[in-house]
């Protein structure tokens, strides 16, 4: 789950006057003061001064004041002083945050992009109201609810807002597809999407398969176990688990996806707290994959439930981790709602690996920024690109289950180290990428040639078509006439990685994320390298 970005206000004599307002007007307006008073008290302010700060605040405060806004700063300011990943998320927010990892909302089930300033559907998710209706990759929607939608006004989040909705609800659309002159209409009855957190699952060779695992979240389980079915059934006896990029999510789905490849009473995990007793996770033996050789791979990405998998797979000597250090990020949180739908997601305890390793990396209470940079520092210092820059906690060493040494102090180490690659990576490409361009032309030259493109049914197939293609040349023509001129040395040395970032894009649009992981993974070092290790 990606942190929130949390307002960080000192605790000074300004603040405590906001605060003095904030209380003063929940009173006033008998508004859940008790769950406020409670609240305060749970973090051991003095009880007969903060009635003391209420009854004059009620009777003597001058104005009257915003109290949703002073309760989003105050509450955000508290979290703040905390540690780096306990954070209040206002109520407007909430829906949205809990939305990423529930793994469901109410839709019309496409896939968009702003093209023109018009929206182009890009893919239709299978199974979903769009589809049902007969919507089509390629349209382009160019009204909502007998509406005009069209113009420079328009934005993702608009479109988002207009088309998502509660289940069961109807929107209208217009659609202008490229072979009929009339606009056509639909109405359409949003229904849940589902929000895959398996994004790939394929045989990368002819025994070893490969898995995508973007989050965890609450159908992560029940798709890795659909995965894993469909990879032993053509042939699968080594996995590799992508957990790169993976920044987490909900425990129980990692502990129950450890449990598939783990004899019984084996510790996959275990939390522990000042007012969380230690609290331990086993294998059941019920697994079914207890014999299968996995390569797990991770990067500085890597966090939180995807590290819990990670370090029970290290420590329990079932499979090789191979990547670059993964995030460190290793508390327990528990989400308390509040009655005007806020929240706050409260660290209560640590996780640890089987070998006792914190996965939390430190910090210090209430100083997040020098907790961001320690990404940055990583990167300066030259641990994604050489294993020696790596400083290693020698005050930590573990052991796993078969004797091998291992380090704590926040993340989870890879047994074999795969560096950064850079190659490829210019100027001229930083800026193609940074500015969408290599995203954009793909979609534009999918839309233009979707006929021709659509003939080709398998990945293999349209792979061949593709290479032949002078993808970038036109790229970089499409590049120009949007403020990016063609740097001729540049463009030579980034040909290769231009070419294939579009050739994954392109196949996206036309094989979901499937295609676009099969094309990048063809030079991927890191997923080179699993597969040269699971092969020896």
């Amino acid at each position: 789950m990606k942190t929130w970005k949390k307002i960080a206000f000192p605790f000074s004599l300004a603040f405590i006057l906001a605060l003095g307002i904030l209380i003063g007007n929940f009173l006033a307006m008998r508004n859940d003061v008790g769950n406020t008073i409670g609240f305060f008290r749970s973090l051991g302010l003095d009880k007969s001064k903060i009635s003391e700060l209420l009854n004059l605040i009620s009777t003597r405060y001058v104005d009257t004041v915003n109290m949703n806004g002073i309760t989003d700063n105050a509450m955000t300011s508290i979290m703040a002083s905390l540690d780096p990943h306990s954070v209040y998320i206002p109520a407007k927010d909430l829906e949205a945050t809990n939305e990423q990892l529930e793994g469901g909302f109410g839709g019309i089930g496409v896939e968009f992009t702003l093209q023109n300033d018009t929206i182009l559907v890009v893919a239709v998710v299978h199974g979903g109201p769009a589809e049902k209706v007969g919507i089509l990759p390629g349209d382009r929607i160019v009204s909502v609810n007998d509406t005009a939608f069209v113009g420079t006004s328009i934005s993702n989040a608009k479109v988002m807002n207009k088309l998502r909705g509660r289940i069961g609800t109807t929107v209208n659309i217009g659609i202008k597809r490229a072979d009929r002159r009339n606009i056509l209409k639909y109405a359409i009855t949003r229904g849940e999407i589902p929000v895959n957190s398996v994004e790939a699952a394929y045989m990368i060779t002819p025994q070893i398969g490969y898995i995508k695992v973007s989050k965890f979240g609450d159908t992560t389980y029940s798709e890795f176990l659909t995965a894993l079915a469909k990879l032993r059934s053509q042939g699968a006896s080594k996995l590799i688990i992508d957990l790169r990029d993976n920044t987490g999510g909900f425990m129980d789905a990692a502990v129950k996806m450890v449990n598939e490849f783990l004899p019984k009473n084996e510790l996959i995990v275990y939390a522990q707290g000042r007012a969380y007793p230690r609290t331990e996770y086993y294998s059941d033996g019920r697994g079914s994959f207890p014999n299968v050789k996995i390569a797990v791979l991770i990067d500085e990405w890597t966090a939180s439930a995807a590290e819990i998998f990670s370090g029970a797979i290290q420590d329990n000597d079932r499979g090789v981790i191979i990547g670059r250090r993964s995030y460190g990020k290793g508390l327990v949180q528990q989400q308390f709602e509040f009655p005007d739908k806020s929240a706050v997601r409260l660290t209560i305890a640590r996780y640890y690996t089987p070998s006792g390793r914190c996965i939390q990396k430190p910090y210090i209470m209430g100083k997040d920024q020098a907790y961001e940079n320690d990404f940055l520092n990583r990167y300066l210092h030259g641990e994604f690109f050489s294993k020696d820059s790596i400083k290693l906690n020698l005050k930590e060493k573990f052991k796993t289950r078969d004797g091998r040494t291992v380090y704590g102090g926040g993340g989870i180490m890879p047994d074999i180290f795969v560096p950064m690659d850079t190659i490829g990576y210019t100027p001229y490409f930083r800026r193609l990428f940074d500015h969408g361009i290599l995203f954009q032309y793909a979609v534009i030259y999918t839309d233009q040639h979707r006929a021709l493109l659509d003939k080709y049914n398998t990945w293999q197939a349209l792979d061949q078509y593709l290479n032949k293609q002078p993808l970038a040349q036109h790229m970089a023509s499409y590049a120009a006439s949007k403020g990016i001129p063609k740097h001729y040395y540049f463009f030579g040395i980034s040909h290769s990685l231009i070419t294939n970032q579009l050739k994954a894009y392109i196949m996206r649009n036309l094989l979901g994320d499937e295609g676009f992981y099969r094309t990048l993974n063809q030079t991927d070092k890191t997923v080179q390298k699993a597969v040269e290790v699971l092969n020896k």
